[in-house]
C-alpha cells in the first residue's frame, strides 16, 4: 500500500503536533501555513503535564520538561502586593505528576518542526476544504498563495533521525506563487485557529465564537535585577502574570474588560502604564523593559456552543478551529497538542503500513475506491471525535467560568473574592490546584490503540452549549 497522505491546514502549535505525530506513524504530511514565515502568534505558552505526556508520544516531552523555570513559589495576589493564595512547583508536580512549564511558542514550534521531514512546511500557502472527503473518495483542498514574503523563521535543529528536518529545513518558502492548484489527502487536519474558515464550511450553521468579554495582552522581556515569585494578580476587571522563562526572560501576560475591538489611542504601552502602572512590583519595572511594537493585544474568543463534531468526512478539527477558550486555565495549547496526538493515535489503527497498524488496516481491511486510504481512517474519525468533545467542553466551560471571575469590576464583589480566595488557600496550596483535576492528570492513550478503551481518560460532561453563569 501506498504511504497515506495527510495535509495539515495552519502551521500553529496544534497542526505541527499532528504533523509531527502523523509523520511518527507513517504519513506522508504536508502543512500549510498562509503566513509568510512561521513566526509564531503569542509570546508564551503554558504546557501542563497532560501536554508534556501527550508530548511524549512523539519524543517531545522531555525537551519540554527542560524548558521548566518554575521551581520554587508563586500565587494569585492583589494589585497592592498582597498575596491571597500561594502554591509551589512541587505541590502541582505531586497532584498532577509533574509541574506546569511556560515555555516560549518560538521554542516550542522549533521544537515541533525538528520532527518533521525537509520540506513538508509551506508557508504563504492558505488551504481552503473543497471535499471533505467520503470513504470512497479522498478529501480535496484547494491551495492559494496567501502572503508573500520571506521563508520560514530560522530553527534551532534537534532532529532525531536521518529523514528528520532541522526546524529551518522542514519549512519551505513560496516560490513563485506555485503551488498545486489542490491536494488530495486521505487525511485532512484543520488547525486553522479561533476563526476557522474550515469549521464554518464543515458546519455552516453553528455559531462562530463569541466574545469572551476581555482583551489581553502579552510579551516577553529580559528578568529584572530585583527578583520576584511567579503571580498573577487580580484587581477589578483586571489581571497581570509575570511568570519566568527557562532562558531568564520573562513571559507577561494581562487582560482586562473592555469592549470588543479596541485598541489604544497612543501605543499599547501606554494604555498597559495606564491600568498597571501603579501595581506591585516586577509589574512598573517590566513595562519600563517593553518596547510598545513588542507588545502582542488580542481579544479573547471563546466556544458559543460545541459542534455536533470535531470530524466530518476525511477531515478532523483540532485545537481552536474545534474548540476554542479562554486562557485561564492555561490548556488552550494543551488541548490541541492532545487533539492532535490522539488524532494519530487512533488513525494509525487505520493505516497498514504505521507502527500502530496492523496487516488489513482499518475495520473494513480493504482499501477505497480511487486509491483512498481504507475506511478505517474514516471510522478513526468518528472514534476521534468520541474521545475528544466531551472533554474538551468541559475545559471550555471551566475556563470560561474563572474567566468571567476576572471581569468583576465592582468593589464590593472583588473585596468578597479576594476574602474567598484567602479563605480557600488556609485549607492548602493542594486546594488551589483543584481546577486542574481531571485535566492536567490526562494520559495519552498507549498505542496498539484497538486493544484499549475508545475514549483516553477524560473528563466527562453534557455535550451542549458551553456553561453560561
Amino acid at each position: 500500500m501506498t504511504q497515506p497522505r495527510a495535509v495539515v491546514i495552519g502551521g500553529g502549535i496544534g497542526g505541527l503536533t499532528a504533523a509531527a505525530a502523523l509523520h511518527c506513524h507513517g504519513w506522508s504530511v504536508t502543512v500549510l501555513e498562509r503566513s509568510a514565515a512561521l513566526e509564531p502568534v503569542g509570546a508564551g505558552i503554558a504546557l501542563a503535564p497532560n501536554a508534556q505526556r501527550a508530548l511524549d508520544v512523539i519524543g517531545a516531552g522531555d525537551a519540554v520538561r527542560a524548558m521548566s523555570a518554575w521551581q520554587a513559589g508563586g500565587g494569585l495576589r492583589l494589585p497592592g502586593g498582597r498575596w491571597l493564595s500561594r502554591t509551589t512547583s512541587d505541590a502541582a508536580a505531586e497532584r498532577f505528576g509533574g509541574p506546569v512549564v511556560v515555555a516560549h511558542r518560538a521554542a516550542l514550534v522549533d521544537l515541533l518542526l525538528s520532527r518533521l521531514p525537509a520540506g513538508s512546511v509551506r508557508t504563504g500557502a492558505a488551504g481552503e476544504i473543497t471535499d471533505p472527503g467520503a470513504p470512497d473518495r479522498p478529501a480535496r483542498v484547494t491551495v492559494t498563495a496567501a502572503e508573500a514574503g520571506p521563508g520560514g523563521r530560522a530553527g534551532t535543529g534537534g532532529g532525531t533521525g536521518p529523514d528528520t528536518a532541522s526546524a529551518a529545513d522542514a519549512v519551505v518558502p513560496p516560490a513563485g506563487g506555485a503551488y498545486p492548484a489542490t491536494l488530495d489527502a486521505e487525511l485532512v487536519v484543520a488547525a486553522d485557529g479561533i476563526h476557522s474558515a474550515a469549521r464554518h464550511t464543515l458546519f455552516p450553521a453553528a455559531p462562530a465564537p463569541r466574545y469572551a468579554g476581555f482583551t489581553a495582552w502579552r510579551f516577553v522581556v529580559p528578568e529584572p535585577e530585583q527578583p520576584f515569585e511567579p503571580h498573577e494578580t487580580w484587581g477589578r476587571g483586571l489581571v497581570w502574570g509575570t511568570v519566568p522563562l527557562h532562558d531568564g526572560r520573562v513571559y507577561v501576560f494581562a487582560t482586562a474588560a473592555v469592549p470588543a475591538g479596541g485598541r489604544a489611542a497612543d501605543d499599547e504601552r501606554a494604555e498597559l502604564l495606564r491600568r498597571f502602572g501603579g501595581w506591585h512590583h516586577p509589574v512598573p519595572a517590566l513595562l519600563a523593559a517593553v518596547r510598545p511594537g513588542d507588545i502582542l493585544r488580542n481579544d479573547v474568543y471563546a466556544a458559543a456552543a460545541a459542534l455536533p463534531a470535531y470530524h466530518r468526512g476525511r477531515v478532523a478539527l483540532v485545537g481552536d478551529a474545534a474548540h476554542p477558550m479562554t486562557p485561564n486555565l492555561g490548556q488552550g495549547g494543551c488541548q490541541a497538542v492532545e487533539d492532535a496526538v490522539v488524532l494519530a493515535l487512533l488513525t494509525a489503527r487505520a493505516t497498514p503500513d504505521s507502527p500502530a497498524g496492523g496487516p488489513g488496516g482499518g475495520p473494513a481491511g480493504t482499501a477505497a475506491p480511487g486509491g483512498a486510504a481504507p475506511d478505517g481512517t474514516v471510522h478513526a474519525l468518528a472514534a476521534y471525535t468520541e474521545a475528544r468533545l466531551d472533554r474538551t467542553l468541559e475545559v471550555v466551560r471551566r475556563s470560561g467560568r474563572i474567566g468571567r471571575l476576572t471581569t468583576w469590576s465592582s468593589a464590593p464583589v472583588c473585596a468578597l473574592r479576594a476574602a474567598l480566595f484567602a479563605a480557600v488557600n488556609k485549607l492548602g496550596s493542594q486546594v488551589a490546584l483543584r481546577s486542574l483535576d481531571g485535566i492536567a492528570d490526562w494520559s495519552p492513550p498507549s498505542p496498539p490503540y484497538a486493544d484499549r478503551p475508545r475514549n483516553p481518560p477524560a473528563v466527562r460532561g453534557r455535550r451542549d452549549v458551553p456553561d453560561r453563569e
